[in-house]
């Protein structure tokens, strides 16, 4: 299914998992995954009516990667936030939604694994039934 080795040595079963869950939660409005580490990343899927070129896609979503990344370092806030004995603890992260006029950016993150959706405009909840899928997909490798 992958044209080239991948990057970050995400195995190419759970690349596959990512992928397929992604589809089944959020459907045709998918427009690309993406897997990332601090270091490096993976397209492991785009559709197909969004770049002339695989090339093409690599190079735009580099730069979405690139923004998200930061969740890496943000790690001691998100456990700051959700302290259990803390009263104003809003309990432990899930996954990160960003809103833009067409369409989500979805950011879910384990420990030192990360994964972005792309969508275009649709129901905010199927994001949840996703981001829990593949939390559990990266925290199982």
């Amino acid at each position: 299914m992958y044209e080239t080795p991948f990057e970050t040595e995400i195995d190419t079963q759970v690349a596959d998992s990512v992928v397929s869950a992604a589809r089944t939660s959020v459907g045709d409005t998918l427009r690309s995954v993406i897997y990332f580490t601090p270091s490096a990343m993976d397209l492991l899927y785009v559709r197909r009516d969004l770049y002339d070129s695989r090339r093409r896609a690599i190079e735009a979503k580099s730069r979405l990667v690139e923004f998200e990344r930061v969740g890496f370092a943000e790690a001691p806030v998100r456990t700051a936030l959700s302290a259990p004995r803390d009263p104003e603890s809003i309990g432990p992260y899930d996954f990160t939604v960003r809103v833009h006029e067409d369409g989500f950016v979805v950011r879910v993150l384990a420990e030192e694994d990360g994964v972005i959706l792309t969508t275009d405009d649709m129901d905010v909840e199927a994001f949840d039934e996703a981001a829990v899928a593949i939390t559990k997909l990266l925290r199982a490798q």
